[in-house]
């Protein structure tokens, strides 16, 4: 028998709560005061407790800490009429199950509490994974499976090595980290180390932010600046997204390579410098070339020496490891150092995920789960829905109107919107009708592809355009293109 502790001073409350929670699975014990309230918590060892706030003599915060004080496991869900934003940020971030208004809809008082049941019975099995401590501060590498220990053995092979290193690898899997490893086990280590991400910055500012301009050189010049490869002198740099460098700065970049020396923008002083490169892509460079979007003779000289990341897919034996470390380092980030471990069904969920967004995915994944954790064990409710019912996410595309499913945003007569709003208003309504409870997120998934397949054909599949309009990076259009599967015939950059 599950056991409901409810503190109120409002009589008509507890009535109508112990009538309508009290079942054959579920007990209710009510409380007028915070004091009785604690004696019944002793007693009966209650599962979960329904707390108001504005009492009399002990309020619901004050009881709620020194229940918590005597149970830190017990989920506890506040039933007020206090419906102040300030009252409600205060009870979640003490760490509430959750928090609901009065006048009270059972419904969804049954509801949460059976969840809050669920959450505190989860709390009393097994852990698949114990998280004990916290981690030590700084990024490092996870890893036993065979993908990851070849690319242990190449950094190891070319970081006492003075060559350029290019490091290949989708979105998400860790290249920064691959460059940091390179240099921390280096003659450089001691020398500075620049990270400049090429897709972040315009054209127009990526060559003055790498090479430094004189006074007056363009509006808005008010002063000399010193670029990435004069501050980095001695050191190494770290070229990320070097598919996204304009032909122009691919130029000067390969004149420095060659020739150990620059120009600022506005001057004709040659500069030496002692620089290292290591450079990052998770475009096809070699197409690229063969497009004439990248120069030839600055591949090979960046190719010096090629890691290849894995996919988090394809190194799925490592996920419990990364899991463990992420935890640990969000639980000492985030002061979430009630969290014990992780449940079975959760860890099995997390294993079992396609992770696209590779590592940097999980990681975020592993914050938010530890922001919406209600107790001491992380939960399979506790994940974002894309992870508990990933089916959503592909079910949304693939209704999608057949015309946009492999369309040439180059190619061909614009898209229809009169036929997608009518696809669009049939699935809507669809959705309602089967009662979907995730047709925010299927709606957004198809409104999304729709916009960018429109605004790169407009856009004839030039990328900077598009995402100069859509307000957005270079490096996100490539994701959303290669998330959705857009054929674009001649890609610009």
């Amino acid at each position: 028998m599950d056991k409901v502790l409810l503190i109120d001073d409002d009589r008509s409350v507890r009535l109508l709560v112990e009538r309508g929670l009290s079942s054959d699975t579920m007990q209710v014990f009510a409380a007028g005061n915070g004091a009785d309230g604690l004696l019944l918590l002793a007693s009966e060892h209650p599962h979960v407790a329904l707390i108001d706030i504005i009492m009399p003599q002990i309020n619901g915060i004050e009881a709620f800490r020194k229940i918590r004080a005597l149970d830190s496991k017990i989920p506890v869900i506040f039933v007020t009429s206090d419906h102040s934003s300030e009252t409600t940020i205060e009870v979640m971030r003490m760490g509430a199950f959750d928090y609901v208004s009065k006048p009270i809809n059972l419904d969804k008082l049954r509801k949460l509490t059976r969840c809050a049941i669920e959450s505190r019975h989860l709390m009393d099995q097994p852990l698949a994974m114990p998280i004990l401590g916290n981690s030590e501060i700084g990024e490092r590498f996870i890893g036993s499976s065979e993908p990851m220990v070849e690319v242990f053995k190449s950094i190891g092979r070319v970081s006492g090595q003075n060559v350029a290193v290019l490091i290949r690898g989708d979105s998400g899997t860790g290249k920064e980290l691959v460059a940091r490893a390179i240099v921390q086990h280096s003659n450089r280590s001691d020398n500075p180390f620049v990270s400049v991400n090429c897709a972040a910055i315009p054209d127009q500012l990526l060559e003055s932010e790498l090479f430094g301009h004189e006074k007056g050189a363009f509006t808005g010049a008010e002063k000399n600046r010193v670029g990435k490869f004069e501050v980095c002198d001695g050191g190494t740099i770290f070229l990320d997204e070097i598919g996204d460098m304009s032909p122009l700065v691919q130029g000067k970049v390969l004149r420095l390579i060659q020739d150990q020396c620059f120009q600022r923008l506005g001057s004709n002083k040659d500069i030496s410098t002692d620089v290292r490169i290591i450079t990052a892509t998770n475009r096809n460079l070699e197409q690229m070339v063969v497009d004439g979007e990248f120069r030839e003779d600055l591949l090979y000289r960046l190719n010096g020496y090629t890691i290849s990341l894995p996919t988090l897919r394809d190194r799925q034996q490592d996920i419990p490891a990364l899991l463990e470390y992420f935890v640990r380092r969000a639980k000492r980030e985030m002061t979430k150092d009630s969290i014990e471990g992780i449940a079975p069904a959760t860890l099995e969920m997390l294993c079992n995920y396609s992770w696209p967004g590779n590592v940097r995915q999980l990681q975020s994944v592993v914050r938010h789960t530890l922001l919406h954790a209600t107790g001491t064990v992380l939960g399979p409710d506790s994940l974002p829905e894309f992870v508990r019912e990933p089916i959503h996410s592909k079910e949304a595309r693939a209704n999608l109107p057949s015309k946009l499913d492999t369309v040439a945003v180059s190619d061909g007569p614009p898209v229809d919107d009169s036929g997608f709003a009518s696809h669009l208003q049939a699935f809507i309504e669809e959705r309602i009708q089967s009662r979907s409870t995730t047709l925010y997120d299927d709606v957004f998934v198809q409104v999304e592809e729709y916009l960018f397949r429109r605004v790169l054909e407009a856009m004839d599949g030039n990328q900077s355009k598009t995402a100069e309009m859509l307000g957005i990076t270079r490096g996100k259009v490539r994701d959303r293109i290669r998330m959705f599967n857009i054929q674009v015939d001649k890609v610009v950059s």
